[in-house]
């Protein structure tokens, strides 16, 4: 690493000692969203501008009176479905965001369904 390159971290670690601890959160999830490849993919991406065609509206405009009338479907049930616990998700999802929070002596979740899905009867 260069001498530029390090005076510019070390100017911006003392940036961040100087934060009040809610503005260091903000700089971490920005941080993190630099990072991260599908969130750059996202924030560089050009605008979806291309105008909604009558098919579209018409889809959108049954779903809507869909749930007018229809309940969802909940998210234990979807789960439950795949063959997933809500665990099993749930421990994933948390070291996505923080895989260093995956003990040494531990792998990483793989989900893998505990039993063979079932067919959905709510369609």
């Amino acid at each position: 690493m260069d001498s530029d390159s390090q005076q510019e971290r070390q100017q911006a670690h003392a940036y961040l000692d100087h934060l009040p601890d809610a503005q260091v959160a903000a700089v971490r999830g920005l941080l993190e969203a630099m990072l991260d490849p599908v969130s750059r993919a996202l924030a560089s991406a050009p605008v979806d501008d291309e105008p909604i065609g009558e098919e579209e509206e018409q889809a959108v405009a049954r779903s809507k009176e869909w749930f007018r009338h229809n309940a969802g479907t909940p998210f234990e049930q979807v789960v439950a479905e795949l063959g997933f616990t809500t665990e099993q998700v749930n421990r994933a999802q948390e070291e996505e965001k923080d895989p260093a929070a995956c003990s040494e002596s531990s792998s990483p979740t793989k989900l893998r369904p505990t039993s063979a899905p079932s067919p959905s009867t709510s369609q």
